[in-house]
C-alpha cells in the first residue's frame, strides 16, 4: 500500500458519511459504513487470528452490518513504522497501530514499560503497562491528538545460540542480534557484542558467522528456522514487544455514536485475546524448539531449553537497575526519571535518578 493510497484511505475514513448512510436504520438501501484501519505485523498470529478476523468479519457481525472495515497490516502499508505515531497525529492514517519501540528516537519516554529485563514474565508486564497506561494515554492525546484505545503485546524476546549456553553469564564474548537499544544496553551489560539487525537478517547472519546468538520471539524464531540452525535458546524474556492501537482524534470524534460506542466495548476484548494468544505463543514456541509432544503449530527442533535460574534472575535486576534504566534516563532526560518514578517505578521498587546537569 503505497503512501498515496494510505492519504486515500485517510480522507475515506475522515469524511462524513452521506445522510442516509449515517441515519438510516439496520436493513435500507444505504450501504454500511466503512473504516479503513492499519493494523498488527503480518503473518503473527496475533494478527492473523485476532485483529484480521475482528475488522473485516466480526465487526459487520456485531454491528448486523452497519458497519465494516478492511485493515492491511503496517509493515506492508508502505511507510517505516517510525512515521506512524506522526501519520497518526495528521490524521494520514486516521485508525492504526504502531510498535511502541518505534517511538525510541523521538519519545523514548513511551518506552518505558518494556525496558530489556524488566518483566521476566507477563503477569509482570501487565502490572508494568497497568501502571504506566493512564501517562501514556494521556500523553499521546495531550501531545499529538491521538487516542490510544487498545495496547496489544507480542511474545517473549528471548535469546538463541548456536553453541552451548548454561546461563546468561556465558553471553559474555559472544556476538548478538539485539533489535533495539535497551537489548543492546542488556547484551553489553553481559559482556557480549550486541548486533543490530532487522527481522529479515536474522538467519543469513547467523548462518555467515557474523552473529553466534539471536534475540527474537520464541516462535518467531521456530518460524525462522532456528530451531535447526542454533542448539540452546534460554527461557528467560529479555523483551515483549508492545503496540498502540490508535485513533487521530478528529477521525475519532467524526465516528457515528454507536460505533464509538460499539468500539469502546469490544476493542478491551480484542486486546484481552491478543495477550492470551501472545502467552500461549511464547509457551508453544518454546515447546516446539525443544520437540515437546505439545507442538502443534511449529516445526519441532530438538534444542535445549536453558531455564532461568536464580543467578540469571539476580543478574537480570541488577542488570536493569545499574545499567538498562540508567542508560535510558540518559538517552531520555530528567523528565523521563521523573515518569518513571511516578508511573512504574513504584510498583518494580526501582528509583531513576536523573542524569547530572540536566
Amino acid at each position: 500500500m503505497a503512501l498515496g493510497l494510505l492519504w486515500a484511505a485517510g480522507a475515506a475514513a475522515q469524511s462524513p458519511p452521506p445522510a442516509a448512510a449515517q441515519a438510516a436504520p439496520t436493513g435500507a438501501a444505504a450501504g454500511p459504513y466503512k473504516l479503513r484501519i492499519v493494523g498488527g505485523l503480518a503473518g503473527l498470529n496475533q494478527y492473523t487470528r485476532k485483529e484480521e478476523p475482528f475488522w473485516n468479519k466480526e465487526l459487520a457481525r456485531l454491528s448486523n452490518g452497519r458497519f465494516e472495515a478492511e485493515i492491511v497490516p503496517f509493515d506492508r502499508a508502505g511507510v517505516p513504522g517510525s512515521e506512524m505515531l506522526r501519520l497518526l497525529q495528521l490524521g494520514v492514517v486516521p485508525f492504526g497501530t504502531t510498535l511502541m519501540s518505534s517511538f525510541t528516537a523521538q519519545h523514548p519516554e513511551y518506552t518505558a514499560p518494556d525496558l530489556a529485563g524488566l518483566n521476566p514474565d507477563i503477569a509482570t508486564l501487565k502490572t508494568t503497562l497497568a501502571a504506566f497506561r493512564p501517562f501514556l494515554e494521556k500523553a499521546l492525546r495531550d501531545q499529538h491528538g491521538v487516542e490510544a484505545l487498545a495496547i496489544y503485546v507480542y511474545p517473549a524476546q528471548v535469546v538463541f545460540c548456536k553453541k552451548p549456553l548454561r546461563n546468561l553469564s556465558e553471553l559474555s564474548g559472544r556476538r548478538i542480534r539485539v533489535s533495539s537499544s535497551t537489548q543492546a544496553d542488556f547484551v553489553g551489560a553481559l559482556g557480549g557484542v550486541p548486533v543490530l539487525t532487522g527481522f529479515a537478517q536474522i538467519v543469513p547472519s547467523l548462518t555467515a558467522g557474523n552473529t553466534e546468538c539471536a534475540i527474537t520471539g520464541t516462535m518467531s524464531g521456530n518460524t525462522l528456522g532456528l530451531a535447526s540452525l542454533t542448539s540452546h535458546v534460554h527461557a528467560l524474556p529479555i523483551t515483549w514487544g508492545l503496540a498502540v492501537f490508535g485513533a487521530n482524534q478528529t477521525a475519532w470524534s467524526a465516528l457515528p455514536p454507536d460505533l464509538r460506542a460499539l468500539l469502546r466495548r469490544e476493542l478491551p476484548r480484542l486486546e484481552a485475546a491478543i495477550w492470551e494468544e501472545s502467552e500461549r505463543e511464547t509457551a508453544e514456541g518454546m515447546a516446539c524448539n525443544q520437540g515437546a509432544p505439545s507442538c502443534t503449530a511449529g516445526t519441532k527442533g530438538r534444542m535445549v531449553v536453558v531455564p532461568v535460574s536464580p543467578q540469571d534472575d539476580r543478574g537480570r535486576q541488577d542488570i536493569l537497575s545499574a545499567t538498562v534504566l540508567p542508560r535510558w534516563v540518559q538517552r531520555c532526560g530528567a523528565r523521563c526519571a521523573d515518569i518513571w518514578n511516578q508511573t512504574i517505578g513504584p510498583v518494580r521498587g526501582l528509583v531513576a535518578t536523573a542524569p547530572s546537569g540536566k
